[in-house]
């Protein structure tokens, strides 16, 4: 009755529906019979290759039924997937494999050359497979192996990098319990049964990739549609063709849709439930979809809290904008200031901490930032929040002044390091700043070198070719000297005021 692992949501959904479809990639369908057959060989390969329960096999691959293979292998054996982003720079990739120090990697061929660049910048070769073959090489790694056994609730299920709170990207461990806990409280609130049909757009690489539907859906044996980029027409052809029911996406990708030339004609009747995360979703985003009969269920979140935190119910939407909602069932959340640490009582703002079983283990190989995040029990998640009398809660804004472009968290020090590495570059700063498509974009203001001209072009191609494309700043604009709040510290409001001009 405790056994909170996850690979057993397979095995039990393929006991009892073995002819239903599990997986629907881009046509080629897999039952879950086919589905627990093939996890089943490849536990078997990397079992007699010597892998164990508290190893770690990193993935470089888009969205695939062959890396929901690799996942519930993995889960099978203890072992953690850390499924690594398709969009970083070989540097950022090294990085993030230097962090996570896999005993395998594991490369699908359309990203070989990107991780062929950044396994050459590491000091140490690590042992590399292919997607299409399941070959696994024997395990070979400084540290012995452990003993052969099953998964534990209390084993890294899932190591997902995000770049959280603070600076440059960390490993946030997800376990066993995490998920299942995360898991049964989105059931709660938002339930899927075996007959519905679960679109998935968000990437693998992403927390919410796995634990905001997908898994779900598979423990109770439903089907999961997978898309690996987000192509809003075809989603509109896919959403009657396949019977879609259930979707999860950001503001931006519900957007999108709706600004396509076929929205208003297109056949949304099999949708149930939508999803909406990673930012608010303004009046005219939930007007538009109320008026096509699709009720958005908002909602926030963050990685180190499996992710889900705080759900708006669709009922309350148009009510509510711009909020985030109540806390999920099992979850406990509330403000504190941000400078005294003191608990808030009633309706105010101060930082949102967030307790519950469904919280991340902590950060891999990093205790001084897991103590930092994980504080008597809370998590201190950096964001600043609002609650009103009635218990809901709106995100305000980040302590530390992150920013979300189309849902994903650009931290501002990563984007200035990129800028500063520039011959011509001085001084930097970033803000991200209102953007009608992707909710928000970073805007540098950049102080140049005596004597250096560089155009704003070339400064964003220069971050470019540093740091994933979606990171780079939308706008650059050059000062002679940058606000400051104190000694030589920039004031993030000043630059933001100077954005809006």
């Amino acid at each position: 009755m405790n056994d909170h692992t996850i690979e057993r949501w397979l095995t039990d959904s393929a006991r009892s529906y073995p002819d239903r479809v599990a997986i629907d990639d881009r046509g080629v369908v897999t039952t879950y019979g086919g589905l627990e057959r093939r996890v089943s060989r490849l536990s078997e390969r990397l079992t007699r290759a010597g892998y164990r329960a508290g190893d770690r096999i990193a993935t470089v691959t888009g969205t695939s039924t062959d890396h929901v293979v690799w996942f519930f292998a993995c889960a099978r054996l203890g072992i953690a997937l850390v499924p690594l982003s398709w969009r970083s720079s070989p540097s950022e990739l090294a990085q993030a494999l230097t962090a996570s120090d896999p005993m395998l990697v594991v490369v699908e061929d359309a990203y070989g050359t990107l991780a062929g660049e950044a396994l050459a910048l590491l000091p140490t070769p690590i042992p590399t497979a292919r997607f299409d073959t399941y070959g696994v090489p024997l395990r070979s790694h400084a540290s012995p192996a452990g003993p052969r056994r099953g998964p534990h609730n209390d084993d890294p299920l899932l190591i997902i990098f995000t770049s959280g709170s603070t600076g440059r990207p960390k490993a946030a461990v997800l376990t066993h319990s995490t998920c299942f806990w995360t898991n049964l409280s989105l059931s709660r609130v938002v339930p899927l049964t075996r007959d519905d049909v679960v679109l998935a757009v968000l990437p693998q690489h992403h927390a919410g990739g796995w634990n905001i539907q997908p898994l779900l859906a598979w423990s109770v044996g439903a089907t999961v549609v997978l898309e690996r980029t987000f192509d809003a027409r075809r989603i509109l052809q896919l959403i009657p063709s396949r019977g879609i029911t259930a979707m999860m996406g950001v503001p931006t990708h519900y957007r999108r849709l709706s600004e396509e030339y076929t929205f208003e004609e297109a056949d949304l009747s099999t949708l149930r439930t939508a999803v909406v995360g990673g930012a608010p979703a303004s009046a005219a985003l939930l007007r538009t979809w109320h008026e096509r009969d699709v009720r958005l269920t908002q909602g926030y979140g963050l990685t180190e809290a499996g992710p889900n935190v705080l759900c708006l119910p669709p009922e309350d939407a148009l009510d509510r904008v711009g909020s985030a909602g109540r806390p999920y069932p099992h979850v406990e959340v509330t403000l504190a200031d941000p400078i005294t640490g003191e608990r808030l009582a009633g309706p105010g703002t101060g930082e949102l901490l967030v307790r519950g079983p469904g919280l991340f283990a902590g950060y891999l190989a990093d205790p001084v930032a897991t103590d930092d995040a994980l504080r008597d029990g809370w998590l201190h998640t950096g964001d600043l929040a609002s609650r009103d009398a009635a218990g809901y809660y709106s995100i305000l804004g980040r302590t530390d002044d992150v920013y979300i472009s189309g849902g994903e968290n650009i931290a501002p020090v990563e984007v200035e390091e990129a800028l500063l590495t520039h011959p011509a570059v001085a001084q930097a700063a970033v803000v991200g700043v209102p953007d009608d498509v992707w909710g928000e974009v970073g805007h540098a203001h950049v102080v140049l070198r005596t004597g250096e001209q560089p155009t704003e072009a070339e400064l964003i191609m220069h971050v470019r070719g540093q740091l994933a494309a979606f990171k780079a700043p939308a706008k650059v604009t050059f000062a002679d000297a940058l606000p400051t709040a104190g000694i030589d510290k920039v004031s993030r409001r000043a630059l933001r005021e100077w954005s809006r001009r």
